[in-house]
């Protein structure tokens, strides 16, 4: 590092770092010989032994000077295979406190000896060093500073220069080294991490923690000082906080470092291997705001409140978290702790985490009787339960299980379940149990029984905010149309036809429950074009990275016709996860599969290595599944409001790798998307997590300026100039992030065509050749393809482009006087034309019925100027002129206007396409208009569709004026059918 960035680590990093502890805190700093005193001169020991020894005798004052020996060792002296295994092993101790011997009136009685008092932060020693020297194995280490309490190292601090290109990046390659970690083995010093639990990079602006061996990808900022306000920390700093200001006191404050000490910290195993967690800002600070509402509430019904904390952002720890803490609130009297969820998979899911977790004696319920059973049994006991238990727990008539108040209920995803019968049956059996709510999705605005049931909101955690914080990725969202036309005039007067002997009523039922949209979703020809474009999309853009995608589908029926399409097209590996149900077809039940060999499917999918790519589901595992190498949901399912948050929230997990989560939608209504956005204020963030393309081009554009700017004035194709100029260190770092940014960047916006634009790939070749010469002129790590990602490549050697896929744009009604004026804001023809072509169509599909015949009409001029739009048979301007003159027929149509020779509308105009074109124009327009009188008089009858005698009448009505034509018995009955499905449509009132 060069003597400038020495300094400017020194007055702009670690001396504002000293003072805040020091003046805002009171921690004492320790002078180099104190710290040599109090560790004895053992430059190999990181814990001071004399302060702890101090600490031990007035925190435990029956510790005679033997025992004192032993407690020190316990922590000094770990036995363990990995720093790892030796961290919790102190961390348990320095928790939980080691037994030692005591002896009282004669006889031994062994006790606990506690490392530090929890609940007076006073009672303890706060002090913190500069520049300590730990002697490691072969090397000593000096971190910047480290902060020790009664003793022991807690938290240990690297500062690095602002003005360094990635000064987060080279503090957290710093930690490695000092951890023994990786390429560092055997070079740095251990021993300290084996009780420190926070390891943190300080950069003036920017800050960053960690905890024991955290990857990379998982250091976060800390952005609140609760209970600090920023305001308050202005004031007591005199001037603006800075990152490190607010970390610093979001963390080191002392009720905050051993609040996050004790109730923060958790250790895990996953797949096979154990981890170390430690709490996000957001889950501390909801934590300690619903621990300060129920110590402070006015009366003990406004304990409880809303925790809404995006999903992927880490909700399900925020429980064990805050169970960890209720079960040592003072207040709280050893509490009875209800975990609730409205599925099994949840609960499951729920139940893993806080066994994992390493919570005491959960116990998960699995009927209502272990559950009344479980909530009888007295204080203490922790239940996890789905809330239809509640059903069979608390039966009518039957007493209430506790009347006590320390009973804490913790509903997930409350708003789906909590107002209906199985919830007031919950409340009835705990009347006094302080509820409290999270959310992974905003509460509706017009939603207020979720805050009138559980209070107001305790903590907010909105999407945008996580993705700013890297807690989650940035969901992306494209639709894709299969490009596929109803063959046929009219499928529903088809099907009318094919059954002429239901009456009306049982025709109107038999459409009820016809699922038209399904079976047109499900039809083999439109599943298998689908299919090709998802394999064509997953291999180009998802599979090169390692990643895996989900495909969500309408109906199980359809899910089946994925799975075979998709195997049928040599597609990887693929599974079908769905519920079942014994009176499955036995297509169905071909892909039945018992509980644990679903659960072997969903572990392999997990796996990043696993070759199980893709999962194909139409109701499970859309909410609540955390697969953080899911990468992509294709969507092909009418999903809406919460459920279609939660489910495309299933891609928004972090990964190695990963930078971005997507959404490719094939279902082709773009309105439920916005239906689902608009239910929710503008404060919620939801608009910024669904990102169109043109963001990812900005992105792309902004990022490509960056990486090359630093080349400017060169002659590009000088290879030796331009590696020179990478010769410092630091301008080198920066041009490493610089192109990363930028490859990341390609690595978004592809197979767009967009990214395959000059300048585009042709300087990202260039950057990358003169990346590889730089490193081997300067003797850094060998070039990794994988850096930039290997489809990047790939795709653009091979010049791979897209075609056959059309973006749909947001829905309008065309007659809202707000369409207009939105189309003039589009961008181009082609875009409008898209626009009206979806707003015609739906246009179509909602008012068709009213005159059958001439929206027919407007069906087939429809698909005609599509299908020559996508044929490239007209321009799109054209197609738009055309399109913009349909618009002005429908609403003719819509509003009723003349569409004969005979000068009828309405319904008159609706039913005269309907009498035989053969007759004089004259006699077919007096019956049109004498049908429509008689069907008037009798659609005054209220309520007259569900009346079979009144709809009698008017088919004989009908029928009277059609045989006076002279037409015969079965052209009579055929006509009749159609006449009354336009009344039907038209006389709803």
């Amino acid at each position: 590092m060069s003597q400038a960035n020495d300094q400017f680590e020194r007055d702009w990093v670690e001396e504002p770092a000293a003072d805040l502890l020091r003046v805002l805190f009171d921690y004492k700093s320790l002078a180099p010989d104190e710290v040599r005193h109090l560790r004895e001169g053992l430059s190999t020991e990181p814990v001071l032994t004399v302060r702890l020894a101090e600490c031990l005798k007035r925190l435990n004052p029956w510790l005679d000077e033997d025992a004192v020996r032993r407690t020190v060792a316990a922590v000094t002296r770990v036995s363990a295979v990995d720093v790892m295994e030796a961290n919790e092993v102190a961390y348990t101790a320095l928790t939980y406190g080691v037994t030692a011997a005591h002896a009282e009136s004669g006889r031994r009685q062994d006790r606990n000896v506690r490392f530090f008092d929890f609940d007076d932060p006073s009672a303890n020693t706060f002090e913190f060093a500069r520049q300590v020297a730990i002697k490691g194995p072969r090397k000593e280490i000096i971190p910047d500073l480290i902060v020790y309490v009664n003793g022991l190292p807690i938290a240990v601090i690297e500062c690095k220069s602002p003005s360094l290109a990635d000064p987060m990046g080279e503090a957290i390659r710093q930690f490695r080294r000092y951890e023994s970690r990786d390429e560092f083995s055997g070079l740095g010093a251990p021993r300290l991490f084996e009780t420190a639990q926070i390891s943190i990079a300080l950069a003036r602006d920017t800050a960053k923690f960690g905890t024991t061996l955290t990857p990379v990808r998982h250091w976060a900022e800390w952005k609140d000082p609760y209970p600090l306000t920023l305001d308050a920390l202005s004031a007591q700093l005199g001037r603006t906080p800075t990152g490190q200001d607010i970390l610093l006191a979001g963390l080191l404050a002392p009720a905050n470092l051993l609040d996050v000490l004790r109730n923060f910290v958790i250790f895990e195993t996953i797949d096979g291997r154990r981890i170390k967690r430690i709490a996000r800002y957001q889950q501390f600070v909801a934590v300690g705001k619903a621990i300060e509402r129920i110590r402070t509430a006015v009366t003990p019904q406004r304990r409880g409140g809303v925790i809404h904390h995006t999903q992927g952002s880490g909700k399900s720890l925020t429980m064990v978290f805050l169970a960890t803490k209720l079960r040592r609130l003072r207040e709280a009297e050893n509490p009875t702790l209800v975990i609730v969820t409205d599925r099994t998979d949840l609960d499951d899911q729920i139940t893993g985490q806080f066994q994992r977790s390493g919570f005491a004696n959960p116990i998960q319920a699995e009927s209502g009787a272990t559950l009344r059973s479980a909530l009888s049994g007295g204080a203490g006991t922790t239940v996890l339960t789905t809330v239809h238990k509640f059903h069979s727990a608390v039966p009518k008539g039957s007493p209430i299980i506790s009347a006590a108040r320390n009973v804490f209920v913790m509903v997930d995803e409350a708003h789906r379940t909590q107002y209906g019968a199985l919830a007031a049956r919950m409340r009835a059996g705990l009347p006094n149990a302080c509820m409290i709510a999270f959310t992974g999705t905003p509460i509706d605005k017009t939603d207020r029984n979720t805050r009138e049931v559980f209070g107001d909101y305790l903590h907010r955690y909105l999407i945008d905010q996580a993705v700013k914080d890297g807690a989650t990725v940035p969901i992306f969202y494209e639709m894709r149309d299969a490009q596929l036309r109803i063959d046929g005039r009219d499928l529903e007067r088809d099907v009318r036809a094919a059954f002429p002997e239901l009456s009306d009523e049982e025709f109107q039922k038999l459409k009820r429950g016809m699922r038209l949209h399904e079976k047109l979703a499900g039809a083999k020809v439109r599943v298998e074009a689908v299919a090709k474009d998802i394999l064509s999309h997953y291999r180009s853009t998802i599979e090169p990275n390692g990643f895996k995608a989900q495909i969500v589908t309408v109906s199980r029926d359809v899910a089946v016709s994925y799975v075979e399409a998709l195997r049928n097209l040599g597609a990887p590996e693929c599974a079908l996860i769905m519920s079942t149900s014994n009176n499955d077809s036995a297509r169905l039940q071909a892909h039945h599969l018992s509980k644990s060999e679903r659960d072997t499917l969903i572990g392999r999918f997990k796996k990043r290595d696993d070759p199980l790519r893709i999962l194909v589901v139409c109701d499970m595992l859309l909410t609540g599944f955390d697969a953080p190498v899911e990468q992509v949901l294709y969507l092909d399912a009418p999903l809406r409001e919460h459920t279609l948050l939660q489910a495309i929230a299933r891609v928004n997990r972090t990964a190695e790798g990963k930078t971005y989560g997507l959404v490719v939608d094939y279902w082709g209504d773009n309105r439920r998307i916005a239906d689902a956005l608009d239910m929710f204020s503008d404060e919620d963030g939801i608009t910024s997590a669904l990102r169109p393309l043109s963001e990812k081009i900005q992105l792309l554009e902004s990022r490509h300026r960056a990486a090359i700017r630093l080349f400017e004035g060169l002659h590009s194709h000088d290879d030796a100039e331009c590696v020179e100029l990478l010769r410092p260190d630091d301008i080198r770092a920066k041009f490493e992030l610089d192109f990363l940014r930028f490859s990341e960047a390609m690595d978004m916006v592809l197979p767009d065509p967009k990214a395959l634009e000059d300048p585009y790939p042709s300087d990202l070749k260039w950057l990358s050749r003169i990346r590889v010469l730089a490193r081997r002129a300067y003797h850094e790590e060998p070039f990794d393809p994988k850096d930039y990602g290997a489809k990047v490549g790939e795709i653009i050697t091979n010049h791979l482009s897209v075609t056959g896929v059309e973006q749909l744009l947001v829905k309008f009604d065309i007659l809202d006087p707000a369409f207009r004026p939105h189309l003039d804001r589009l961008r181009s023809g082609a875009a409008k034309a898209a626009e009206i072509e979806h707003a015609i169509r739906h246009e179509i599909h909602v008012h068709r019925d009213e005159n059958p015949a001439a929206y027919a009409s407007l069906w087939e001029q429809l698909e005609g100027i599509v299908n020559d739009k996508r044929e490239a048979r007209v321009s799109a301007a054209s197609a738009l002129s055309q399109l913009e003159a349909i618009v002005g027929k429908a609403a003719d149509i819509r509003s009723g206007a003349a569409c004969s020779s005979g000068g009828l509308s309405g319904t008159a105009a609706a039913i005269l396409p309907f009498i035989d074109p053969d007759l004089p124009e004259t006699e077919r327009s007096q019956s049109a208009a004498g049908i429509t009188e008689a069907l008037e008089a009798y659609a005054e009858v209220i309520d007259w569709q569900q009346k079979e005698d009144v709809q009698r009448q008017m088919r004989r009505s009908i029928k009277v004026r059609l045989r006076s034509l002279g037409l015969d018995a079965q052209k009579v009955e055929a006509t009749t059918a159609k006449i009354m499905d336009v009344a039907r449509a038209r006389y709803v009132g």
